[in-house]
């Protein structure tokens, strides 16, 4: 195993970069069960520390009431601003860390008279709770490690300073295979994790999504619609239904070849996705959000023909601007020997009598039929 595998716990840092998201999760969750036990210690300590209790005196009752302020602080800041503190988890697990060590040295400091054992148990507990890399965790402990070792030689006699060194020594190597021994088998579970989410959301993808445009199939286009008109009721929104109708699609193919037939039907719905600024980057989630938020999407229903659901706009004039402009951008089309893509529209706004979108659909299509017959290339109202 070379060294760069060994700092990412035997896996490749690409591999550990696509578990990012699920190791600040861990990270969070183990912050805010150290913090509360943390905060649960401080108090224990202060107790002791007013009783004069087990080495302890009042005079480090402040230092220990400061320590339980700003545990009881952190606690506080990573329930109200979870999502934050998820976001920057490394952030605050070094600044855990810090306290964490900073408590155990000085714990230490306060009981010169005997060998240290906090600072021992906080080494070993971090090392387990936190993933981060190999390395950086090896050069963290060390340094704490050598800060305390400081302090020991400082305020403790020589004999109970070099069994703290060999306290610390075995220790440190004992949190080390632990730490990587634990992350090891953490990893493995991410991975396993990400695996499965990743299968998850391409099988969302291929189900939902027609292979040539990107656009929604036909099934799932409809199962969202409904979805939605089963909670739609009058004064919600104003939603529009549209369907789309290539004309002389056949010329296209006959004349210029089915690739470019297929051309024009990948730029027509690359021009709907855009006008209607359908964000595709996300596609595994694209379903959920066009069924919870108020966005518009769009699918096609097979062949030349396309079907749009529009949303966010509060009346029949901004629709029909809306759709001008898709049609003006199919008419400027040119690629090749093809000049200009025409296309006609039949829409109809939802109403609070439509109980499916079945209902909804024949309307537009109704119009579709009436704009084929007005000479084609236009949009119709019903």
């Amino acid at each position: 195993m070379n060294l760069l595998k060994y700092n990412y716990y035997g896996y490749e840092k690409n591999r550990f970069r696509d578990c990012k998201d699920l190791i600040h999760d861990t990270n969070y969750r183990h912050l805010t069960i150290l913090n509360t036990w943390f905060l649960c210690l401080t108090i224990v300590f202060m107790f002791l520390s007013w009783n004069n209790r087990f080495g302890t005196t009042r005079r480090s009752f402040r230092m220990y009431l400061f320590f339980m302020l700003v545990s009881l602080l952190s606690e506080v800041f990573l329930v109200v601003f979870k999502n934050f503190s998820i976001k920057y988890a490394p952030v605050f697990v070094y600044l855990n860390t810090l306290i964490l060590m900073g408590f155990g040295i000085y714990s230490s400091m306060m009981q010169p008279y005997l060998t240290a054992t906090m600072f021992l148990v906080l080494v070993v507990l971090l090392s387990v709770a936190y993933i981060d890399t190999m390395v950086s965790t090896t050069v963290t402990m060390i340094f704490y490690s050598s800060v305390f070792l400081y302090t020991s030689y400082t305020y403790k006699s020589s004999s109970l300073a070099q069994l703290d060194v060999y306290n610390v020594t075995v220790f440190l190597i004992l949190a080390l295979v632990l730490h990587y021994t634990f992350q090891r088998a953490k990893m493995q579970q991410f991975y396993t994790l990400q695996r499965n989410i990743q299968i998850q959301r391409d099988l969302e993808i291929r189900s939902s999504f027609d292979t040539l445009t990107d656009l929604l199939n036909r099934a799932r286009f409809f199962s969202i619609a409904a979805e939605i008109i089963s909670k739609y009721t009058s004064g919600d929104e104003y939603i529009a239904v549209c369907l789309l109708d290539l004309d002389k699609f056949k010329q296209i193919n006959d004349t210029l070849g089915h690739q470019m037939g297929d051309k024009a039907i990948q730029v027509t719905a690359n021009i709907i996705a855009e006008t209607l600024q359908i964000n595709m980057l996300e596609k595994w989630s694209f379903t959920n959000r066009a069924a919870k938020e108020q966005i518009s999407f769009a699918g096609r229903l097979g062949g030349d023909e396309y079907i749009m659901f529009i949303r966010g706009l509060n009346n029949e004039a901004e629709v029909d601007a809306l759709l001008k402009k898709v049609l003006n951008k199919l008419n400027s089309v040119k690629i090749g020997e093809l000049n200009g893509i025409h296309g006609s529209f039949g829409v109809t706004a939802l109403s609070p009598d439509d109980k499916d979108i079945d209902t909804a659909y024949n309307r537009a299509d109704e119009a579709l039929y009436r704009s084929k017959e007005a000479g084609k290339n236009c949009i119709t109202f019903n």
